[in-house]
């Protein structure tokens, strides 16, 4: 593949021809698993874009045809959010018709095409940055597996925006799974921080190629290549000696020569350093100045506008006639300055170096600026768009115009739409400098930190109080949405204290109205949430003396009964009242207008309390449907960062109350990962990591559970604001799982005294006492038994069956035999009637051990055998191996255990257990069931996890002999 002048590169080629054929040839053969990642690193000039440009042509001619898309970072574009992301698809895309392109992104296409420049973003659209990274990602993987297979190329990376670089970088994990061979080019002393996991990615395969200069030999060779094999040995030395074997400074320097018509000789070494010279940054600059006024001014028009130069916008920058603008492009060609582009009728600079002598030899920086305004207005003109435009608006001086600041502003609300808070940030700073009017301060700087809420909720907080206190001030509606917003900021930031002070401070400034009941609302939602709280009576009464004074049915209003169902419902109150107060939040059967899961008041988090309210009351149908509906309205905005994870959090949290317990695992993990991503010890990562230690203790997995609460630090001290379910009680209960009695005691009883004194008397939600009834049970029965009184009797206040079972299988566990049968029929009854099918699980189990210790063995197989089905629903292992046990113990015969197992397993894996328990292998089960040996061995899988043994144990399971 070593192409004519690529000396010295026969091993960086290589790997990319071996890259390039694996890629091609595993496509062909409907092969997966073939992208690799190629990354080459060097200063500049040496040449990497060449490297790049030998792959391209490699691919020519091949079979099957290879898709390639390429890029190039500019180091003047690196404020212009997706740019890299825009070279690699806009003309591919552009073949396909708006059918074609809306069936290739599927839901993500109001995502994803405002971010790749397709379509203008919608009006008042704020992007999740994570969710528009997805949404790329799908179009790309969609892409290549449908334009396979596909090469990507990306040149000068170092220079990629921000956006496009995270991009880039996140996506570089799914290359290997797909028909993709990505190679990319970075100078390694100017790549940003953003950047560097890629290079550790590549090195990780193998595949972070460093580019060298080329030495002595390769350089002779090359110039004896260009002007003879006569030239003389001390002028080759000289050419590397004077160049370090940089292929652009020899490239350069040849084609001096040529133009003086010099030869190879020894005469002419004295000659070189000024030949190389002339081609370097400093001399470029001094050779402009030679060219006249007119041609350097093209040169600094085109420097401004970086690369793919429109020569009749860069000549209107340069105020120059279209006549001029030809001859200064002619000469500028014949020096080597400027070149055209890949795509016809455009300029680009010969080399990027030569673009950023050119821009740093302005020495007035008034000249800069003004072209910079020029190019500006040249953009806003055209019809183009303000955030295109706004790369030159920052680079202009601040001076006092309104009209830039509009333009700076409506460039941010762009930038937002397309998922670049960060460049909106830099539109609103820059905004802030002009400066704005005096009586529009105050709205910029709630503008700049609204562009931070989904992405920096610290640096939110600054400036919204900023905003807040500027004078002049903000009219009503707005300082109502900057402290609304103010709020969330702080909360999510863990600052719920702060949150709610922060709005209870702004109720009593705010007449009564719609206003006062959103910012009331908010505060209590707050004050809702923090584990502490030295007034919580009152804090219940003044929520119900609001909720009495309202009339109307406005967002406000509704919400304040969603906070008293949830208020209800920690309380322990009665579950009906909870359920009732709850409905207020639909109209028409749907989430009324400003409860909903995007909506700007509040965020998420009434909704989502809705759904937390239904969960601890019996309503988990209503909870998931809730759940489910707010994963889809995330994704369809965008918000798959923390807003989905947080709703894949409440999906999995419901499965688990469910008693889906695989299901909710599943959820659980994918939000684990993702809360990973956003940073450790946040809200979201506490209450995944505490419901997906329940899950992994109810599945019988103790261990495990505590193995991952050590990993995630679960455990004291505790974030201030409330954790699902609740973590003291959590931790006592893992500490349980480890045998460490005392310290469980000791650490329940604690949380006991601090929810009772708060007055949250839920036993769903924060089940202490039925916990500590088991760790003090051995030592004092007496107070063991008088917890689970205790927490009967709140059960029966709350009213729901799961409260009620799961309280009377407490107080069975405690008592004495006779007496916890008729607790368990009890219970079992309860549980019957409720959709929490692991605590029903747990009775049916604990009924059945029951009833055969007291010598009932017909009945505890009955109910053991309905133990065991529900237990293998659950996915609930460790419930299942305990009635399985018991069933033997009760003597049940192996026809009876057949019988059982039929129940719980299908007929092809009853089957396959059959054969197994005869001593056959998997090759054998297959032959025998005429499927593949994987097939057999998923088979016997299943079987093993639904009845609970291992192949040792699966002839006794299923009542054969081995033969």
């Amino acid at each position: 593949m070593t192409g004519r002048g690529l000396y010295e590169r026969e091993e960086l080629t290589e790997r990319a021809r071996l890259a390039l054929d694996s890629l091609c040839e595993g496509f062909k053969a409907g092969g997966t698993d073939l992208g690799s990642l190629l990354l080459y690193r060097g200063e500049a000039g040496l040449g990497k874009t060449a490297l790049l440009a030998e792959l391209r042509q490699s691919v020519v001619g091949r079979t099957p045809a290879c898709t390639v898309l390429s890029a190039r970072g500019g180091e003047q574009q690196r404020n212009v959010p997706f740019h890299v992301v825009r070279q690699l698809l806009q003309p591919a895309l552009a073949k396909l018709s708006e059918p074609q392109r809306r069936e290739l992104f599927e839901s993500w296409y109001d995502v994803a095409a405002p971010a790749l420049g397709m379509v203008a973003p919608s009006h008042g659209m704020q992007s999740d940055p994570q969710g528009v990274r997805d949404a790329l990602d799908w179009v790309m993987a969609r892409f290549s597996v449908r334009h396979g297979p596909l090469v990507v190329l990306v040149d000068d990376l170092h220079w990629a925006d921000l956006e496009s670089l995270t991009w880039l970088t996140a996506f570089s994990a799914r290359v290997p799974s797909l028909p993709l061979l990505a190679a990319m080019a970075f100078r390694p002393e100017e790549m940003p921080v953003e950047g560097e996991q890629l290079a550790v990615a590549a090195a990780g395969a193998g595949n972070l190629m460093q580019v060298n200069s080329i030495g002595p030999e390769a350089v002779a060779s090359l110039v004896r290549q260009e002007f003879g094999e006569d030239a003389d040995d001390l002028f080759c030395h000289q050419c590397w000696s004077i160049t370090g074997g940089v292929p652009y400074d020899l490239v350069t320097l040849f084609g001096k020569l040529r133009d003086r018509q010099l030869k190879a000789v020894d005469e002419n070494v004295p000659a070189l350093l000024e030949l190389v010279a002339a081609g370097r940054g400093p001399a470029i600059a001094r050779r402009l100045e030679k060219f006249g006024p007119d041609t350097y001014r093209f040169a600094y028009a085109a420097a401004v506008l970086d690369n793919e130069i429109d020569p009749a916008v860069a000549a209107r920058v340069a105020g120059l006639s279209p006549a001029v603008a030809r001859s200064a492009i002619e000469l500028l060609r014949e020096e080597r300055i400027l070149t055209t582009g890949a795509h016809g009728g455009v300029l680009e600079f010969v080399h990027p170096t030569i673009g950023t002598a050119v821009y740093q030899s302005m020495l007035s920086k008034g000249m800069r600026t003004a072209m910079h305004g020029k190019a500006a207005q040249e953009i806003i003109d055209g019809g183009r768009s303000m955030a295109e435009a706004s790369r030159h608006l920052l680079e202009t001086y601040p001076d006092d115009i309104p009209e830039v600041v509009d333009q700076l502003r409506q460039a941010a609300r762009e930038h937002l739409g397309v998922g670049a808070p960060e460049a909106a940030r830099r539109c609103l700073e820059r905004a802030l400098q002009e400066p704005p009017p005096e009586d529009q301060r105050a709205e910029v700087l709630l503008e700049l930190g609204c562009s931070t809420l989904l992405s920096a909720p610290d640096i939110t907080v600054n400036h919204l109080r900023a905003a807040l206190a500027a004078v002049p001030g903000l009219d009503a509606d707005h300082r109502e949405l900057a402290t609304l917003r103010l709020g969330q900021a702080l909360a999510h930031g863990q600052r719920g204290v702060e949150a709610a002070e922060v709005t209870g401070a702004e109720i009593d400034r705010t007449p009564p109205g719609p206003g006062r009941t959103r910012l009331q609302a908010a505060h209590f939602m707050w004050r809702a949430f923090l584990r502490e709280e030295s007034d919580a009576f009152d804090r219940f009464q003044r929520l119900a003396d609001l909720d009495d004074s309202l009339t109307g049915e406005d967002s406000g209003s509704r919400a304040v009964r969603v906070l008293r169902a949830w208020d209800f419902t920690l309380r322990g109150e009665s579950s009906s009242q909870a359920v009732a107060f709850a409905e207020y939040a639909f109209d028409n059967g749907r989430l009324a207008e400003g409860i909903g899961w995007t909506n700007t008041t509040w965020g998420f988090e009434i909704p989502a309390l809705l759904g937390l309210s239904y969960i601890y009351n019996d309503r988990l149908d209503r909870a998931l449907d809730l759940f489910n509906e707010a994963a889809s309205e995330f994704e369809v905005s965008g918000w798959s960062g923390g807003h989905l994870a947080f709703a894949n959090f409440l999906q999995g949290f419901v499965l688990f109350r469910w008693g889906r317990l695989q299901e909710a695992e599943t959820f659980l993990r994918l939000t684990l990962r993702k809360s990973d991503r956003l940073g450790r010890g946040g809200p979201l990562q506490w209450d995944t990591v505490g419901v997906l230690c329940d899950t992994l203790l109810a599945r019988g997995r103790d261990e495990e559970a505590v193995a991952l609460a050590q990993e995630y630090s679960f455990g004291p001290p505790y974030p201030p604001v409330m954790v699902f379910p609740d973590a003291p009680t959590l931790y006592g209960r893992l500490l349980l799982a480890q045998g460490r009695r005392e310290e469980a005691a000791e650490h329940l009883a604690r949380a006991g005294e601090q929810l009772t004194a708060r007055g949250w008397h839920n036993t769903a939600w924060a089940p202490w006492a039925g916990h500590l009834a088991q760790a003090v049970f051995a030592e004092d029965p007496d107070r063991a038994r008088a917890l689970t009184d205790q927490a009967l009797d709140r059960a029966r206040v709350i009213g729901t069956s799961s409260a009620i079972g799961t309280a009377l299988r407490w107080c069975a566990s405690v008592a004495e035999l006779p007496e916890a049968v008729e607790l368990l029929a009890q219970a079992v009854a309860h549980l019957g009637q409720s959709p929490t099918a692991y605590e029903y699980t747990l009775a049916l189990v604990d009924q059945g051990s029951a009833l055969r210790r007291i010598g009932r063995p017909r009945d505890a197989m009955e109910v053991l055998e309905r133990g065991v089905e529900l237990a293998v629903q659950c996915g609930a292992d460790g419930q299942l191996a305990r009635a399985r046990a018991e069933l033997v113990a009760a003597g049940a015969s192996p026809h009876r255990l057949r019988a059982v197992v039929a129940k719980v397993l299908n007929q092809e894996e009853h089957r396959a257990a059959l054969l197994a328990a005869r001593g056959l292998p998997a090759r054998r089960i297959a032959e025998e069931m005429g499927i593949t040996e994987s097939a057999a061995s998923w088979l016997l899988a299943s079987v093993h996890r639904k009845v609970g043994a291992g192949p040792e144990g699966l002839s006794a399971v299923l009542g054969v002999d081995e033969e």
